[in-house]
């Protein structure tokens, strides 16, 4: 689960970690309010969601007074915001981070997240912080700093030193430095974090460390540990088929195609895709409806996989070993039923009853083509959305 930067630099702030003044708006006059109780000349207005880039989107303004706080607030706030993260129809902004503008003398990136082929901890830090962060790790690896920490010792402050020493810091910088890399471990740990990323971590005019910007992922399987944490997230910056899938526990990702698919299995529903792709035809989704699901998760999963637009034709690929084939076949005929479509649906079932379930969807007087090989459902349902 994502934080908004406003949500993560609260975080921060209770670990210790320096940040700059500043507080969420949600309307256009708490926007110039908190700007005038800031205090100063010149204040930051941030966008508010989840997706890098944001400045190069245009949902970072820099403003010189009140008025141009006003306006930039008005601006974003009930809009969408496309950034190189988001896909054409953006990201809709309903807060805004009202900041100080702080003085930068240098900007660096701080990064820690899960290594899984390591199983370790990984901190990475550059001093080519900002905006290009990601083509300085594509052109520039070299830049990349980067340590591994033991699970049973914990980050060390050698390690912290290191990264000090590897971006240039001196004297007191490094011991600052040492405090707020351990504060940041201490966080991730206690928080079941996946991802923290500081970017830029800045250097001010006096020679004081500062996170500019915040995110923090959470370990979404993590979250009945924390309850706080889970009163976090926002639907708004969830794909609404996603976010739909999540309310009856399926795990679904929108693509970009148009053969839509539901199977039991994530490593299964893989493999169709491959078969998919390999046939000529593009996937509109990774759905898998789980192992043990039922007829009504199958249903919503229909629903679900029917509400895209740009779905042409439908395969279900079902290997019933704890899930009844019977039971997947019921549930997309009553989903069928109850969301009338005249998209081919083509049916591959192996498994336990596998031949009562093929008998369902014969008997259904449903337009559904079966196929007990998977190749040959692959080859039919690409061909069927083509004709459409």
């Amino acid at each position: 689960m994502n934080l908004h930067e406003y949500q993560s630099k609260k975080l921060f702030s209770d670990y210790g970690i320096a940040i700059p003044a500043g507080r969420a708006a949600r309307t256009v006059d708490e926007a110039v309010s908190y700007a005038q109780a800031l205090g100063g000349e010149r204040w930051v207005v941030k966008a508010q969601v989840h997706a890098g880039g944001r400045g190069k989107g245009g949902g970072v303004r820099l403003c010189d007074d009140l008025a141009a706080v006003e306006v930039a607030a008005d601006n974003l706030l009930g809009s969408r915001l496309v950034t190189p993260q988001t896909d054409e129809k953006g990201l809709p902004i309903n807060v805004l981070l009202i900041e100080q503008v702080s003085a930068i003398a240098r900007e660096l990136y701080l990064g820690m997240l899960v290594d899984r082929n390591s199983e370790r901890l990984v901190l990475m830090a550059s001093s080519e912080g900002g905006m290009d962060i990601e083509e300085v790790a594509a052109t520039q690896a070299d830049k990349i700093l980067s340590v591994h920490v033991d699970p049973a010792a914990g980050l060390q402050a050698y390690q912290c030193r290191q990264l000090a020493f590897g971006l240039q810091l001196e004297g007191e910088q490094i011991r600052s430095f040492t405090r707020l890399l351990m504060a940041l471990y201490r966080m991730f740990v206690d928080q079941d974090a996946s991802l923290v990323e500081i970017n830029p971590l800045i250097v001010t005019d006096t020679g004081a460390l500062m996170a500019l910007d915040a995110k923090i992922n959470i370990d979404a399987n993590a979250l009945y540990r924390h309850a706080d944490l889970a009163e976090l997230y926002d639907e708004s910056q969830q794909d609404e088929k996603e976010h739909m899938a999540a309310q009856h526990d399926l795990n679904y990702v929108t693509l970009d195609g148009s053969i839509g698919c539901m199977v039991n299995g994530a490593g299964l529903a893989m493999a169709t895709m491959d078969l998919i792709k390999l046939h000529g035809g593009e996937p509109a989704n990774f759905l898998d409806v789980g192992g043990g699901t039922t007829a009504e998760r199958v249903a919503e999963a229909f629903k679900i996989i029917l509400s895209d637009s740009n779905v042409r034709a439908i395969l279900v690929n079902i290997f019933g070993g704890i899930v009844r084939c019977d039971l997947i076949a019921e549930g997309i005929v009553s989903a069928l039923q109850q969301v009338e479509t005249r998209l081919p649906v083509v049916v591959r079932l192996q498994g336990t009853n596998v031949d009562r379930g093929r008998a369902i969807l014969e008997n259904s007087g449903l337009d559904i083509v079966s196929s007990s090989d998977l190749t040959e459902a692959a080859r039919s349902v690409v061909a069927a959305a083509q004709s459409v």
